[in-house]
This record gives C-alpha cells, sequence and structure tokens, in this order.
C-alpha cells in the first residue's frame, strides 16, 4: 500500500499543464455533441509500476468536474501488459479535452516509479539504498521525487534550500575541505550538510573536520571499499558518479550508505499506457 505524501503543489502543476496543453480551448472539441456521454478505460501496453494516479485524477477532475474515474489500480502497484488501470465516465468532451495532460502525467511519474523499483531491487539486502538527484525533468521534481519513492528509492535533497551539498568548488572557493565544513555550519546551523570528495585523502580531512555524510565522487570498487574502511563507521557515505545499472550491485556490495543516481529522474522512458474510448 502507497503511504507517501503527495506534493502541496499537485493541483498547480496539473493546471500549468492544461494550460499549456489547452490555451485558450480546445478546438476539436465542437466534432462532439455538447452533451454525449461517454465511458473510456485506460489500460497498461506493458508492465510497470503504477503511479500519478492523483495528477490523472486532477486533470479530468479541473477540466470537467463531472467525470467520474473509478481506479482498480493505485499508485506503487505492479500492472500488467493489458490490464485496466481506471474506467472514466462522464462528458465526452472533457474526457477527451483531459486525456493528453492526464496521460502525459500517469505515464511519466509510472516510468520514473517503474526504474525506480528496478534499482531498488538491485540492491535488496546489501543495506543500501538508491537515491535521486536534482536532475529532474522542469516543473515535475516534486513530482518525479514522489515517483522515486513510491518505486523504491529514496530522496536526496529536494533543492538547494534544504540541504548543502558542497562541491569542489565550492572547497576551492572555501579554502579546503575543513574551511568549507566549518563555514557551511556557521552559515545554515541545523541544515544537513553533505561534503564531496575526490581523494582518500580529502575523504580522511572530511572526517578529521567531523562530516557526518560525505559523498564519494567517481570512486572505483577498490577505493569505495577502502574509503568504507577508513571510514569505519564515523560517516555516512554516498557513492556517486558514473553509476550504471550493470555495476550497481558492486556498489552496493561495498558497504556505502547510499548511491545516487541522476538517470533515475533525467533518463526516464514513459510508461505505455492507452486510453480507450467509447460515446455512450
Amino acid at each position: 500500500m502507497n503511504t507517501h505524501a503527495l506534493p502541496a503543489d499537485l493541483a498547480d502543476a496539473v493546471a500549468r499543464a492544461l494550460a499549456e496543453d489547452v490555451g485558450t480551448g480546445d478546438l476539436t472539441a465542437a466534432l462532439i455533441p455538447a452533451g454525449a456521454q461517454a465511458r473510456a478505460r485506460i489500460i497498461a501496453r506493458e508492465p510497470g509500476v503504477l503511479c500519478g494516479t492523483a495528477w490523472a485524477e486532477t486533470a479530468f477532475d479541473q477540466v470537467e468536474p463531472r467525470i467520474r474515474i473509478d481506479w482498480e489500480a493505485r499508485d506503487g502497484d505492479t500492472v500488467t501488459e493489458g490490464q485496466t488501470l481506471c474506467a472514466i465516465a462522464g462528458p465526452a468532451r472533457g474526457i477527451l479535452t483531459a486525456e493528453r495532460t492526464a496521460l502525459n502525467f500517469l505515464q511519466t511519474l509510472s516510468g520514473t516509479a517503474t526504474a525506480a523499483r528496478r534499482y531498488a531491487e538491485a540492491v535488496q539486502g546489501t543495506g543500501a539504498t538508491v537515491i535521486d538527484t536534482r536532475k529532474t525533468l522542469p516543473g515535475l521534481r516534486n513530482a518525479q521525487k514522489y515517483a522515486v519513492a513510491v518505486g523504491g528509492c529514496g530522496n536526496h535533497r529536494m533543492g538547494l534550500y534544504d540541504f548543502i551539498l558542497i562541491k569542489e568548488n565550492h572547497i576551492a572557493a572555501a579554502g579546503g575541505v575543513a574551511a568549507a565544513l566549518k563555514s557551511a555550519r556557521k552559515q545554515q546551523a541545523g541544515v544537513p550538510i553533505e561534503i564531496e570528495v575526490e581523494t582518500l585523502e580529502q575523504l580522511e580531512d572530511a572526517l578529521v573536520a567531523g562530516a557526518e555524510r560525505v559523498l564519494l565522487d567517481n570512486f572505483d570498487l577498490e577505493h569505495l571499499r577502502e574509503a568504507v574502511r577508513i571510514t569505519a563507521g564515523r560517516a555516512k557515505l554516498e557513492a556517486s558518479g558514473n553509476v550504471d545499472f550493470d555495476g550497481l550491485r558492486a556498489i552496493a556490495e561495498t558497504g556505502v550508505h547510499f548511491i545516487s543516481i541522476g538517470a533515475l529522474t533525467k533518463h526516464v522512458r514513459a510508461l505505455d499506457l492507452s486510453l480507450r474510448f467509447a460515446i455512450d
């Protein structure tokens, strides 16, 4: 059962998407008699993990509140090819006007959740968690991060405002690892802080400076294992950089706590779904 909270900007995101698609009005709606009623269903044309039902439902509701949707599957459910996901009934014009926006959300977020489920299952039992990044589709960050969580992976920071990630350029500008950490703690007391390191020497500097979370940038397996040994539980370790699915399990088995993967949201492939429509 999905227990993840829906993003607060859901309705606004749908309204923006509808404005982008419908604009000043659906010119093809006039082809359909004004009072016509219709029934439709959305089916899965391939297996995957369903996500985005609230966005789809909101799209139909914002276009035509008289549309009724009965879901036969929920966010987080594994669906099969040919499975009916929901039944839709109501004014025909409204169903067809909202169709594309509803499907865009449902397909994109289901694709994200499906990828996340695959990555989560690949590291199962290792103690590592695959997490997302800020490499999201513009305007869909909250929605995609919701989908990542529904799929079984974790969320990194939402943006630049809720978590400090000190990267190589920040370290250079601050005058070193210790100085960067000190400055971050002084400027933003109480905010989570992570620092990126590129060598084992930098890792040791970060640990001496009291880093609680360290991002290991482009470390190979040998150096990841050595980083885990050196750290000895003093900080949480995150592996990042050029991580692909084939090498994921081996990275997880080095003992790192997190593996961040931009492809979870950046390279998402929409799940193939279809709306089947009929006039009553």
